[in-house]
This record gives structure tokens, sequence and C-alpha cells, in this order.
């Protein structure tokens, strides 16, 4: 069988364009994705009653919140907490394959109809829904020789980037997640 493609280079030849022309075909057809979801989307629901203490919080924000949230299209459970600083913080977990702007949408849409449930003060204050990866996109080590450059240092600084308009991010203890904006990746060459 070998000795058929030795006297024949022009059907070797053939068929190996046939392979890179199927191979490059489908390359651009599969979906490709270099980490695919496999955590499941997540909506944060923040709201602060300052003053308040965490009985307070939980009975006067959490509880109405999660009653108007439970039962929202794809949602697999929620979770909740209150500090005594009068910070409530729910988080709705949905379905892996759901739309995480959906889940969003509909997330906010059952908050808007809680809002008059609430003390006026977290009225005020406002209440944040916002979708969250509960997985990490990228993890960064900083270390420097120079006493200059400690580890209170590179927490400043990564929480001062974090707090710019120009990214948006969750961070704790010296961890945090960054939005890149594509216009400035493709100023770099660099693509998303």
């Amino acid at each position: 069988m070998l000795k058929r493609f030795i006297e024949r280079p022009v059907l070797s030849t053939v068929i190996s364009v046939l392979i890179v022309l199927l191979g490059l075909l489908g390359l651009m057809k599969l979906p490709i994705a270099q980490y695919p979801d496999i955590s499941p989307p997540t909506v944060q629901v923040s709201a602060n009653y300052a003053g308040a203490n965490a009985d307070v919080v939980l009975k006067s924000v959490i509880v109405p919140l999660e009653q108007q949230i439970n039962g929202v299209q794809g949602m697999t459970y929620i979770t909740s907490s209150a500090t005594n600083t009068g910070s409530a913080s729910i988080s709705v977990y949905f379905a892996v394959g759901t739309d995480p702007d959906q889940a969003a949408v509909d997330v906010q849409n059952r908050v808007s109809s809680a809002i008059s449930l609430l003390p006026q003060d977290v009225i005020n204050t406002g209440v944040t829904v916002r979708k969250q990866q509960s997985s990490n996109l990228l993890i960064i080590s900083l270390y420097s020789d120079n006493p200059a450059f400690d580890q209170k240092f590179f927490t400043e600084l990564c929480s001062h980037k974090c707090n710019s308009p120009a990214s948006t991010g969750k961070w704790c203890w010296g961890s945090f997640g960054i939005r890149f904006s594509h216009d400035i990746l493709y100023a770099y060459m660099v693509e998303a």
C-alpha cells in the first residue's frame, strides 16, 4: 500500500492538500474556547443599610429581596450574608449554560419589584445588581527585591487600579479581577 504512494507522488500531494483543507475547514467551524464555562453564572445583589446590625439587615433587607428573587428562571440556589456594618450580599447561582446577561436582567427585574419593601435608607443608597464570575480568569504574582515595593505597596496599587473608571473588579488580600477594554488590547496587538 505504501508503495503506491511512493510511485505516485501527485496522488500523495493531492491527499495531503485535501487533509489540510479539511483540517482548516474544521478549525473554522468548530467552537473552540481556551477555558470553557464550567462554573455556574452568578449574579450578586448588594445593599447597604447604614447603622444597622446583621439581624436588622437580615430581617429588613435580605428577607424581602430573597422572597422576590427566589424562583427566577434558571436559578439553582441562592446564598446571602449580612454584616454588623450594615452591608447585605446575596449571590444567586444559575445552571451552567444560562445566559449571564439574561440572568442579571431577570434578577434586576425581581429586585426592582422588592424596592418598595426595603427601608428608605437602603433605597437612598441603592441596591446593586451585577454579574459575577466565580472562577479566576488570570492569576498574577508580583514580587520585588526592592523593600520599597512590599505587600502593602502592591495591595494599594491593585486597589487603586481596580477602583479606577477604566476597570472593574473585585479583589481581596492582593488578588483581584479586571475587565479588559478590547480597544486597549487591540492597540497593544493582544486578542482576548
